[in-house]
């Protein structure tokens, strides 16, 4: 149904990692399509950014449809796996306090 080329191209085109959140794709592509948007463009780059938006907007429906027919599992031990336990998470605060209160700004 889908080719992992095309997959990978749309995901390339958007400037997304190898995994990504539907949040995700819908801000880079928020972000891209303002960019390029024809109406946003100078003149002398019109044609350019009528291409790129078209190119934005197929990755964009490609990567929908392929997360909209995405299977899902909703079973116990799935479910479980996307929690942070609770040393995990103060394992993550602790670098990331420190980390913040090391810069100089």
């Amino acid at each position: 149904m889908f080719e992992f080329e095309q997959i990978d191209k749309a995901r390339r085109i958007l400037k997304l990692e190898e995994c990504a959140t539907l949040e995700e794709i819908k801000k880079a592509y928020k972000e891209l399509a303002k960019k390029y948007h024809p109406d946003t463009c100078k003149a002398s780059n019109k044609a350019k950014c009528e291409e790129k938006f078209k190119e934005i907007n197929w990755a964009y429906q490609l990567l929908l449809k392929y997360c909209q027919n995405y299977k899902y599992s909703f079973k116990k031990e799935d479910v479980e796996k996307q929690k942070i336990s609770p040393q995990y998470y103060q394992h993550l605060k602790r670098f990331y306090d420190g980390w913040w209160a090391d810069l100089e700004i």
